[in-house]
This record gives structure tokens, sequence and C-alpha cells, in this order.
């Protein structure tokens, strides 16, 4: 019998064990965690009535991947929850814009609503629309910053008011280091296709209605969660993999991996060693590089910097909140005095979140190249989203309560080059490792359902080279 190693139980590992046993039923699949739960980033509290994610928030439902897996461990269609949509906002120049009907992240698809906006300057849209009329950018070693790409075709004023608050706290990392084929290569697809990135998103746009209406629905939101929280996800599958005979050993901690001709023994903490015919990796890179210090491609890892955030959950009496705006958040522009990236207003955009009389709010701190995350206690971190928060909606008295989740260094921060090396790097894991693969989110994306489709093509990788 096959016997296979997983190594993290966050997303990418569970999903990992997943297609093992969906497509390779006769695998057996033991997986390893050093903590003592499953779902790593993916962490839902419920309290008083409260469904309250503290790590990420949904996925994008056109990557539908996640839906299909929650499908095939017993989810259905009342599982599954669309967000609500409503007006979103930038926060910059100490007040709230709304973003410009049609943008779409940031790139204006509908002339009229962005020449009507204050957000933008006479001046900073006449230079936005010389996009029309420009040629598509060269770029040198096949990549280019996201800061320098729209830059370039819509002028400073654009990406620093609105296309920078709406992409950079994605991947928390400063825009003009980001690399576009890293994170989206599609733009540059677009603008090559079409001669403009504006024309490009129209054409993007004209899709998106078209499937509106074709959808009996009609619109719908863009994101999607469950609703007992995104943890439910995990813990179906989870339950999913050991109704399968799958075997996780939470609190166990692999220290090293040693390779033999027909596999690997996992190493660990008290000397001891199991023999498996392929492994696959699925931690954070300051995990697994250790093992590899031999061997100079996994160099790049040791380089590679994660950023910071937090995330601070506040419920409210609605007696206590002043909110008038009929929206679903904002995002902060860099531009501001605020220690805050961005809010989501949860009983808004997820009312199955929220008891009926309360307000849920959700603030994100964390940019990059501060400490704020790490030096501050949760108390005053609670104090400084308070205090930003109060300049958009005015507060009386305290929460009902609080909570902060500190993610340390958690997300690998993409610069310039990444995919190109991460590429090296995957074809020198393929041609020098046949009984491992290692996959997650410091190689491609940190969106839960790109973790899974990451995982899905891992086990396509391994297991054929290993049976």
């Amino acid at each position: 019998m096959t016997r296979v190693a997983v190594i993290g139980a966050g997303i990418t590992g569970l999903s990992s064990a997943f297609f093992i046993k969906k497509n390779y039923p006769e695998v057996d699949v033991t997986i390893y965690e050093a903590t003592n739960r499953p779902g790593g980033k993916i962490k839902t509290e419920k309290r008083d009535g409260y469904v309250i994610e503290l790590g990420p928030e949904s996925y994008l439902g056109r990557k539908k991947i996640m839906t299909d897996v929650a499908r095939e461990i017993g989810m259905n269609e009342d599982d599954i929850v669309t967000n609500q949509t409503g007006q979103s906002y930038i926060y910059a120049q100490n007040q709230l814009y709304p973003i410009p009907g049609g943008s779409i992240l940031g790139v204006p698809t509908d002339i009229k609503p962005f020449i009507s906006t204050k957000l933008i300057t006479l001046k900073g849209k006449i230079r936005a629309l010389k996009d029309l009329t420009m040629k598509p950018i060269s770029i040198t070693e096949d990549d280019i910053s996201v800061g320098h790409f729209f830059r370039a075709r819509l002028g400073d004023e654009l990406l620093e008011k609105l296309i920078e608050p709406l992409l950079s706290g994605i991947y928390g990392t400063d825009i003009d280091q980001l690399s576009l084929m890293s994170t989206f290569p599609y733009f540059k697809s677009l603008e090559e296709e079409h001669g403009s990135i504006i024309k490009g998103m129209k054409q993007v746009r004209r899709a998106r209605q078209k499937n509106e209406n074709n959808n009996r629905v009609g619109a719908q939101g863009q994101f999607k969660q469950f609703k007992q929280g995104l943890y439910d996800f995990i813990l179906k599958l989870e339950a999913w993999l050991k109704a399968r005979e799958v075997t996780i050993e939470y609190q166990t901690t692999v220290k090293d991996l040693s390779s033999t001709q027909q596999g690997y023994n996992l190493i660990f903490e008290n000397d001891n060693t199991i023999f498996y015919d392929g492994v696959i990796v699925a931690t954070p890179h300051q995990v697994f590089q250790k093992w590899f210090e031999n061997d100079p491609m996994f160099d790049y890892f040791k380089s590679l910097n994660a950023s910071s955030v937090a995330t601070i959950a506040m419920a409210y009496d609605n007696a206590n909140i002043e909110n008038y705006e009929n929206g679903t958040g904002f995002v902060v522009s860099r531009t501001s005095q605020t220690d805050i990236t961005a809010c989501t207003w949860t009983s808004k955009k997820w009312p199955h979140t929220t008891p009926k009389g309360k307000t849920l709010i959700r603030a994100y701190i964390g940019k990059p190249g501060q400490r704020i995350v790490e030096d501050c206690t949760e108390e005053e971190l609670v104090q400084i989203a308070q205090r930003d928060l109060s300049k958009v909606m005015k507060f009386q008295g305290s929460p009902d309560f609080t909570i902060v989740n500190k993610m340390i260094q958690a997300s690998p921060q993409y610069h310039v080059g990444h995919i190109s090396k991460i590429k090296e790097i995957q074809a020198h894991i393929y041609d020098n490792y046949q009984h491992l693969q290692i996959t997650g989110a410091p190689f491609e994306a940190v969106g839960l359902p790109d973790c899974i489709l990451q995982a899905q093509n891992a086990v396509e990788k391994l297991i054929p080279r290993i049976r």
C-alpha cells in the first residue's frame, strides 16, 4: 500500500488529503499538524449568537473549486451564503468617498460615475483617461510591480487613492514592490489584448453583467461564506477525511525530512522516524525552508518576507453606535493618517453573522514595514482601531466585547520576480524530488480557493510518480 504524509493541517494540507482520497482512495494518508487544531489561519468564533471570522472572512465566489469541495463533503446550498451587495468606500483626505460605480478593483469601466466622483481631481481623471490611447507597457525580466504598471497606465493619483487601497491589502505588500505577474497577471493580458486596461476591464464588466442577466437570481455579491462560518467548512472537511480513514496527528511537530531512494523518513521531535512513500508539505515557508538548507534552490525562502496583520472584531448594541452609511465597509488610502487599513461593516455585509439589534464591525491593522501588530498589546490595538473608526462613525460607551487576532508574519510578500523564481523551484522539486511536493501560500496566491487548487495540483504531480 502506498503511504503518504501531509505536513500541515491548514486548508492546503487538508485539501491535499481530500484530493488524494477522492482520486486515489487506496492510498493511505496521515496528516501531521504542530498545533492542536486544523484550519491554519481560518478561525471562527461563535459567541452570544454571533458568527465571527478572525482570519480570512470569505472567498471569491467565481473561483468555484472551494464551493465544489464544500458540496462534495456534504455541504448544501443552504450552508453557503453570498454577501450582501452595497456601496463600498475609500477613506481618503479624512473622509469617506463612495467607490465610483462601475469600477473593478479600482479600474474605471463606466466613465460617467468616474468623471463625477470627488475622490479624484480633474487633473487625475484626465491623466487616467490617457490609458485609452497608450501603447502596452513593455516589461523587463517578465515582471513589473503593480504600482509601476498602474502608475504608467492610469497615473499616480488614481493608483494611490483608489487602486492601491483595494489591492495592496490583499497581499500585505507595498504596491510598488508587489509583483504584478504573481498576483494580477490578467491585468497585463487585458492591456495587451485590448490596448488599454480600461477597455479590457470594460469587457470583464460586460461578461459579468451577461452572467447576471442569465442568472435567475439576478445580481449577487462576489464573495461567499458559510452560515456557520469558514471553520464549519474545515470541520466538515476533517470529518470527511476521518470517515475515509485519514489519520490526523495533532500537536505533532515534524523536525526534519530524510530522503531515501524509495521515499522519506519523517523525523519527529522525539527523534522517532516513520517512513512514507511520498510527502506533501503544506506549512509556512519559515518551517519547511529549514529542512532544505543544503539545497541552494531553497535559499529564496530565507529572504521571502511575510507581513503581520491583526483583525479586531467589535460587537455593539445598535443604540451605542451611529453608522448611517448604507454600505459594506471601506478601505484606507496610504496617505491617510490612520493605522487601520480597512473596515468591514460585517453585520451589513453578512447579516447572518449578527443577532438582531446588534452591530458587528471588523477592523484590520498592519501595514508593510510596520511593527504595530508585534509591538502593541491587544488592548492597545482595540484602542487604535476605535480611535480611527471614530473618524467615520460615532460610538457611545464600550463595545459588548472585542476579539483581537494577531497573525504574525502570516502573509508572504510577493515582490517583483516572485513567480519566475517559484516556477524555477517547482521545476527543481519535480525533477529532483520524486517523492515530494511543497505547496501553499508561499508559492502562488493566498486566497482560499487558490490554496485548494494548489493542493489539487500537488496531488496530481506526486501520486502518479510514487504508486
